[in-house]
């Protein structure tokens, strides 16, 4: 009985924790984007303009949740709760600490690769289920976007993979006790933040949604909740992403003097506070760009990285 509650207890924190964070990171956003760009940002509702998150929150909840006639209605709907659904199940193979995990599985890693592919579901029903030219080019610049990138960072993973020898995500974090894969696999590493950017669709890697081309892209025709699920899933997506660099490149919760759930959430929030810095620094690239640079640049490192940590593997085991 007492597991069933600890469990219990442990899935509503970890959801708590996300979706209460999503909502948090926006005025982190604001704030460090203002920062960065030398203005204020939120500073009118509660201290340091915290109030602004639920004044956001209140906004989304009170406009009206319209469907549009032309609209294939149960498609339309279904949207945005595949996106939810997705980065939320995602989080249930996060090893926050060795003892904090929803549940441990010795294929975590494949559970989030299989849970970020089933998110491209999202972005095409709802581009297809608008019947809009806008929302539906947005939705196929999208699906071919994640789905080529998605490779890149599967083979960025592979090496990673081969040092630990498993796919359980605590294993891969006690694999990193002495040393932290970002510096053997420094070019897994860098492919796979590239690929994590793509995977939430954020500047500069934001075309599915490129407001002077396509007006919101994919989410055109949204509003009201409906809406803010898309806002709130991929803030959660910048989380998740976070969390997984974290755990498989950046020693997870190891670390020295502080608790390892602190350490986990200082390593975290580091990344999500660059993917915040990237959006106020770089310009979005032409869309035939990012498919080339992918396929043309981020393809062949992967592969070359994999060769090559397989050849060093095994030189190590003569």
């Amino acid at each position: 009985m007492s597991d069933t509650v600890l469990s219990l207890a442990t899935i509503v924190g970890v959801l708590f924790s996300a979706l209460t964070f999503a909502g948090v990171l926006i005025w982190m956003e604001r704030r460090l984007l203002a920062l960065w760009q030398d203005r204020l940002g939120p500073n009118r509702l509660g201290p340091l303009g915290l109030g602004q998150v639920l004044a956001d929150t209140i906004k989304i909840i009170s406009k009206e949740d319209w469907v549009p006639p032309f609209a294939d209605k149960p498609l339309f709907i279904l949207a945005p709760a595949v996106i939810m659904a997705t980065t939320l199940l995602s989080f249930a193979v996060v090893a926050f600490t060795p003892s904090i995990a929803v549940v441990h599985l010795d294929i975590g890693l494949l559970f989030f690769l299989g849970m970020s592919s089933l998110g491209v579901y999202s972005v095409v029903i709802a581009g297809w289920s608008s019947n809009s030219k806008y929302p539906l080019l947005g939705s196929m610049r999208a699906a071919a976007q994640m789905f080529g990138y998605e490779v890149f960072m599967g083979l960025s993973l592979m090496g990673v993979v081969m040092q630990a020898r498993s796919f359980d995500l605590r294993t891969i974090v006690l694999a990193q006790h002495t040393l932290w894969n970002c510096v053997p696999q420094f070019v897994g590493f860098v492919v796979f933040l590239i690929a994590g950017f793509a995977e939430a669709r954020r500047l500069p890697f934001d075309l599915p949604e490129a407001e002077n081309e396509l007006v919101a892209g994919y989410h055109t025709e949204y509003s009201g909740m409906k809406f803010g699920m898309f806002f709130v899933g991929e803030y959660v997506g910048i989380l998740l992403i976070s969390s997984f660099i974290t755990m498989l490149f950046m020693g997870g919760w190891q670390g020295p003097l502080l608790p390892p759930l602190a350490w986990f959430a200082v390593k975290t929030l580091a990344f999500v506070a660059l993917f915040i810095l990237v959006r106020a620094s770089l310009s979005r690239p032409r869309y035939d760009e990012l498919i080339a640079f992918g396929w043309k640049l981020l393809l062949p490192l992967s592969i070359l990285n994999l060769l090559v940590t397989g050849a060093v593997l095994l030189l190590k085991d003569r």
